[in-house]
């Protein structure tokens, strides 16, 4: 293989010499010299050739072909073998190209690379550079004006006059010595220079260290050196120094004048937020408290009188606040005329149930409200927007007359300007009628009587004016100034008479309002929507409620993600006068809540906050006004008293107000029902777990268990009941309030019979020989014992019995043995009264 050793190489007979180089580990190679065999070509023989006829010579030797292969498919195949090699070689030489340009590509992006990392540190160096080379030359600039501060110091020392007492004292002392002043020895002239010298020496080196003290570079040589010389400043002092230098030439070396404050001073106070509101140290005031004898801490709250001794102490003014300043930045500024622009009137439909109100006002809307409220009453306040024909904008309120709904009735009273009293022709004045004229004259508003039903043949409008009559309403037609109108909700009759009546009355009222200022609104109606979250439906008064606007109401705060009008149409604002339901509370509001607009959120949270601490002391102070003997006769009460404890969830908060009252009228002296709770939303698995605890059912009206609440209700056995209409949910919770009741036992009397005789029985005990004087005696029945007219005993008979056999009973005039249960003091005389009991069952 190699010819180091000058042997033949080594190769098969024939073959091409050639190099090939080997690789080994640890980087080592060799060239080894292989030798390339030639190709084998055959020949075929000239017998063959003629054998074989046109065969080609270059295609082998037919007879080593497989078999059914011909010269022309032989031809074929080597043909698209040197195809497939030459487009082999083809694509290896563009496979080459390819690489060779994507390297290149590399290297050229790898050089940008490196000269973009190049350029970006040679920039970075220049500016490091630029930034030293200022600060030095401000170094040396603030040092030259150092130098010359000091050269300016010794030439006034040095212009100061000498002083005339030394220089007597020195000349008297050279006359007693016989010297003369003016003209020193050559000694002492040689002594004075050497003396110069060395003190400027010594002035030149204090002035290098001392310039290397202020330059910051002072060698440990100097230091020490220096030192020798007397205590020199330190760098700190030196430093100091200067810094009190370059304050004086700026202006802040006066010290300041103190600033005396206004604070705010409410009710408590914590120590923190004392000494933030007066600008000084917290521990400045906790220092001053504790010189007064109060050991506190700067997260521990003072009262106001304290904290006004504070205050004084450091030299500030208190302004007392209360707590309810905060609902001041409430805009209550008077609108001014030229300000107020007219608005649309609120009209609310009242009357009582049946009467057709909603009927009358989905007439009016031409909509149909009434098929989808649940039996065909009205259960919410609906606010809708109607434009008559003549272009007249009307809002319509329309109230539940069921007598559940008495607050819902009162709210819609106060928001409104005109109330139109529904009345039916074929009915009378009810009593929800006689409540919603009493709330109207209460709210002070001008009302409109609407006398429906008037297509029905028994309608008799007349007798619902004379009824009216009795309640302080007279109508135009009895001579009276309430405008009255016959209507039809089912045929349209009357309709453009109540509307024309309706808009009449909102001129003559002359309902302005300014929609400029900030929104100002009345709740109708709030819920819980699954999705949506708190929803209040608000009716807007005063100002325009934009998108985007913070508000509070009520207890809650939020800020207006959307409104939506009575069309379901998401709007951008709402005037006066337009009933809009608000999305972006934090809370579910009260029903009759006023939503007010303010400037920033942090004012909208701070007024919740105090109007929630507000209600939490007032229900405090409600519950702590009792004294003792009143929880004792209240306990014992309670203990009389059967409770029904339920927990109620409605679809919108004037339901659930409205089903607490109801149930506060069911029960009497001896059963009550108790409302452990009650909200608006789905019924969750919360109100499952407080359920479970007090033993109560879940009353659901208009809403349902979510999916966790029904497995949880399932397996802790809470009863869950769903309601859509109030009539059925009042009906069923008095029943189940009227199984709390006792049953009246009442006692009839059936007998007398008299003792004649006493028999001692063995196995039995004592048994009278009676006499029936009155009645029937019955085994079955209670007896007492009668003693001259005295109850000595009462109980039941152990036996009956005629002559020996046992019966039922006995009838008057006949004798009979009776033996008493568990008593035997029966005496001859006595008289046995016999009785029987009947339980009646109670109801509320």
């Amino acid at each position: 293989m190699s010819d180091t050793d000058g042997k033949k190489p080594l190769g098969l007979g024939g073959g091409r010499p050639g190099q090939v180089k080997q690789s080994f580990s640890h980087g080592r190679t060799k060239s080894v010299v292989v030798e390339t065999k030639r190709k084998r070509v055959v020949v075929p023989k000239p017998g063959a050739a003629k054998t074989t006829g046109t065969s080609n010579p270059a295609l082998g030797d037919p007879s080593k072909r497989p078999a059914g292969i011909t010269d022309a498919e032989m031809e074929r195949r080597l043909k698209a073998l040197q195809a497939a090699k030459h487009r082999e070689a083809e694509e290896a030489i563009q496979r080459a190209a390819d690489e060779k340009a994507r390297e290149e590509e590399r290297e050229r992006r790898r050089a940008e690379i490196e000269a973009k990392e190049r350029e970006d540190r040679e920039r970075e160096e220049a500016l490091r550079l630029k930034a030293e080379e200022d600060q030095r030359k401000a170094r040396e600039a603030e040092l030259r004006a150092q130098k010359k501060e000091e050269v300016r110091k010794p030439a006034a020392a040095a212009a100061a006059p000498v002083d005339p007492a030394a220089a007597e004292a020195a000349e008297s002392r050279a006359a007693t010595k016989g010297v003369t002043v003016g003209a020193p020895r050559k000694t002492d002239r040689e002594r004075d220079g050497r003396g110069a010298a060395t003190d400027r020496d010594a002035r030149a080196k204090a002035k290098t260290t001392e310039d290397a003290r202020r330059t910051g570079r002072l060698s440990l040589n100097d230091a020490l050196q220096g030192g020798e010389g007397g205590r020199q400043r330190s760098m700190a002092a030196m430093k100091r120094k200067q810094e009190k230098a370059r304050q004086k030439a700026m202006g802040f070396g006066q010290k300041a004048e103190k600033q005396v404050r206004d604070v705010q001073l409410p009710e408590v106070i914590v120590v923190s937020e004392l000494a933030n509101r007066m600008a000084e140290r917290a521990a400045d005031v906790v220092k001053s408290l504790m010189k007064m004898g109060m050991m506190v801490s700067i997260n521990e709250s003072i009262d106001a009188d304290t904290a006004e001794l504070i205050i004084e102490e450091f030299g500030h003014k208190a302004v007392r606040v209360s707590d309810a300043d905060v609902e001041q930045v409430i805009d209550t500024v008077k609108d001014k005329d030229e300000d107020r622009l007219p608005r649309p009137p609120i009209v609310t439909i009242m009357g009582h149930v049946d009467h057709g109100k909603t009927s009358l006002l989905d007439a009016i809307r031409k909509t149909s409200v009434v098929s989808g409220e649940a039996g065909g009453i009205t259960q919410h306040i609906g606010a809708y927007q109607v434009t008559t024909e003549s272009g007249a904008v009307l809002t319509f309120l329309d109230t539940p007359g069921h007598a559940a709904f008495t607050s819902m009735r009162s709210r819609g009273a106060q928001v409104t300007d005109i109330v139109v009293l529904v009345v039916a022709a074929d009915d009378q004045v009810m009593p929800q009628t006689v409540e919603a004229i009493a709330h109207a004259k209460a709210a002070n508003v001008p009302m409109i009587v609407a006398i429906n039903k008037i297509d029905k043949y028994e309608a008799n409008p007349q007798k619902v004016r004379t009824d009216l009559l009795q309640h302080s309403v007279v109508v135009e037609a009895m001579s009276g100034d309430v405008l009255d109108v016959e209507v039809s909700a089912k045929t349209g009759l009357g309709l453009d008479k109540l509307l024309e009546a309706i808009s009449l009355q909102a001129e003559i009222l002359d309902l302005r309002a300014n929609p400029e200022r900030s929104a100002s609104g009345a709740v109708i109606e709030a819920k819980l929507d699954v999705g949506r979250g708190p929803v209040a439906t608000v009716l807007v008064q005063n100002g325009t409620l934009k998108r985007g606007d913070i508000f509070v109401v009520g207890e809650q705060w939020g800020k207006v993600r959307a409104l939506i009008n009575d069309q379901g149409e998401r709007i951008e604002e709402a005037g006066p006068s337009v009933p809009v339901e608000v999305l972006g509370l934090n809370g579910t509001p009260e029903a009759g809540d006023v939503l007010n607009v303010v400037d920033t959120e942090a004012q909208a949270r701070e007024i919740a906050d105090y109007r929630i601490k507000a209600a939490k002391d007032k229900r405090a102070a409600a519950g702590a006004a009792t004294t003792l003997e009143q929880l004792m006769a209240k306990a014992k009460a309670d203990k009389s008293v059967a409770e029904l404890p339920i927990l109620v969830k409605a679809d919108v908060q004037g339901s659930a107000e409205a089903i607490v009252q109801a149930m506060e009228k069911i029960g009497n002296d001896e059963v009550r029902v108790r409302v452990l709770h009650s909200g608006v939303g789905a019924i969750t698995e919360t109100d499952i777990g407080l359920a479970e605890a007090s033993g109560a059912p879940v009353i659901g009206f208009n809403v349902r268990a979510n999916a966790p609440a029904r497995a949880s209700a399932n397996q802790k056995g809470v009863e869950i009941r769903y309601y859509s209409v109030i009539y059925d949910l009042v009906d069923d919770i008095k029943a189940a309030a009227s199984g709390l009741l006792k049953n009246e036992v009442r006692e009839h009397f059936i007998g007398y019979a008299a003792i004649k005789e006493v028999f001692k029985v063995s196995g039995v005990g004592k048994v009278a020989g009676c006499l029936v004087t009155e009645g029937v005696a019955r085994r079955s029945a209670g007896v007492r014992l009668l003693r001259d007219n005295v109850v000595i005993h009462e109980g039941t008979l152990k036996t009956l019995k005629r002559f020996k056999d046992e019966v039922k009973e006995v009838i008057s005039g006949q004798e009979c043995g009776m033996a008493f249960e568990n008593y035997d003091d029966i005496r001859n005389g006595d008289v046995i009264e016999i009785f029987e009991r009947e339980e009646i069952v109670r109801k509320l």
